[in-house]
């Protein structure tokens, strides 16, 4: 039986904006194995997923201290998970290479990893709920010797999406294919979906709706180097990923490039924008982006949400961060805030959301936004463990919050050296954070 523990949830006001509301109920920290922990790949924003539930199951993915392919699953509620190390491995010393986990609407498992500018990796379960693996497989065959941040998405008919950038930083294009599990193969949907023109790429975030539309938006960069990520831009689908709108309903002519895409946040170069963030959508279809740069006029990058609102793109900036930093350079980057998730619900026929980060300033442990009113500018912050987690971003289960409104995070304490370099560390546990909020 794994080790759990229950910890109080330990609230502190915010500064503008902030209201302390209500005493949130308790959280609950579920041990499942030990983790590299030399950098973060174990523990990068862009994991969809790291932890992933269908019906009754749970399911998570990560890599061993000697950069195994370790599987594991649970019954949703239990704390014993059942571990399988499977014969793959990945460059772990890469934190680009994380493993991205998804189950079908069969119950097959679909799994990717080791992914920095090389040759798709690609497995699925043997059986519907096995951890045993088939061997690699090929998706498509054409446009897989170069992939980069491979992301599943599941459709409401059990189908997937299966995203990632064919080219490198700077000069990639976005390619999205599609899983049928009635016939247990993958098609083509988009070759170039985003085109960088050989000059630029996109850097996206990605959500479905509970009507099935499909929002997605994206940075530009114009280079290597992470200072030259730039606006925030947006596209929809309403047809499972096939054609592509702005959120007007303008059809785009595709692929979308720099002179077509909408623009929901005009953002200069160097103003401290991070890629791969948090995307989600209202009850009414309206998409919200979760990100940080740096405000006109200030020198702290702060996290801000870009959100549609009656027909208009409407910002809510949280203010409440009080240390700069600067972003330039390439590889992944020594940050003291962590990329934030965003996820939202209805409560009194309004939207109001969480937002999950992690903040040097508030001891770099996992913590959450509770934005209670977007308009009002109305948010209670509060910290879901009570010491550091390093380096860690947040990956949640987006089945379980989709079904139940459960938040399960995927948690690990991490180092990070800037541009690849590695900590010399042992291993930490990986657990799963549980919060009913």
């Amino acid at each position: 039986m794994k080790r759990r523990a229950l910890l109080p949830l330990m609230a502190a006001a915010g500064l503008a904006g902030c209201a302390l509301g209500p005493a949130p109920r308790e959280v609950r920290l579920v041990d499942v194995g030990p983790g590299w922990a030399r950098n973060s790949v174990n523990a990068v924003v862009f994991r969809k997923n790291a932890l992933v539930s269908d019906g009754d199951w749970q399911y998570i993915a990560y890599y061993d201290d000697e950069a195994r392919v370790v599987l594991g699953k649970r019954r949703l509620d239990s704390t014993h998970w059942t571990l399988q190390t499977t014969p793959y491995r990945g460059n772990a010393r890469d934190a680009h290479n994380s493993i991205s986990l998804m189950v079908d609407g069969a119950g097959y498992l679909h799994l990717a990893w080791d992914h920095h500018n090389n040759p798709l990796r690609y497995a699925r379960s043997l059986q519907p709920g096995s951890l045993t693996l088939s061997g690699p497989l090929p998706m498509i065959g054409q446009q897989e010797r170069s992939v980069t941040y491979p992301e599943f998405h599941r459709q409401p008919d059990g189908g997937l999406l299966f995203f990632y950038r064919d080219g490198g930083s700077g000069r990639g294009n976005l390619v999205i294919n599609r899983y049928d599990p009635a016939t247990q193969a993958w098609t083509r949907l988009h070759a170039n979906l985003i085109s960088g023109e050989g000059r630029r790429n996109a850097y996206w975030q990605s959500t479905l709706d509970a009507h099935g539309t499909l929002h997605l938006s994206w940075v530009w960069r114009e280079s290597p180097d992470v200072a030259s990520n730039h606006d925030l831009a947006y596209a929809r689908s309403r047809d499972g990923g096939v054609s592509w709108e702005t959120s007007e309903g303008r059809p785009y002519t595709l692929p979308i490039t720099a002179a077509s895409a909408e623009i929901a946040a005009p953002i200069p170069q160097r103003r401290e924008l991070i890629n791969q963030t948090g995307m989600a959508a209202d009850a009414d279809g309206n998409p919200y982006i979760a990100s940080y740069w740096r405000p006109e006029g200030s020198a702290v990058p702060q996290y801000q949400v870009v959100y549609r609102r009656d027909g208009q793109w409407r910002r809510l900036l949280l203010d409440w961060r009080r240390t700069p930093f600067s972003l330039s350079g390439a590889g992944t980057k020594a940050i003291p805030i962590a990329r934030p998730q965003l996820m939202l619900r209805q409560r009194g026929g309004r939207p109001e959301a969480l937002l999950v980060f992690r903040d040097e300033e508030r001891g770099s442990k996992v913590s959450v936004a509770h934005i209670t009113d977007f308009d009002a500018r109305r948010w209670t912050l509060h910290d879901l463990t009570p010491g550091s987690v390093g380096a860690w971003e947040p990956s949640f289960d987006t089945e379980l919050w989709r079904r139940r409104g459960e938040l399960h995070l995927f948690v690990q304490a991490v180092q990070q050296v800037d541009g690849e370099g590695q900590a010399q560390v042992p291993a930490s546990p990986v657990r799963v954070l549980e919060w009913r909020p």
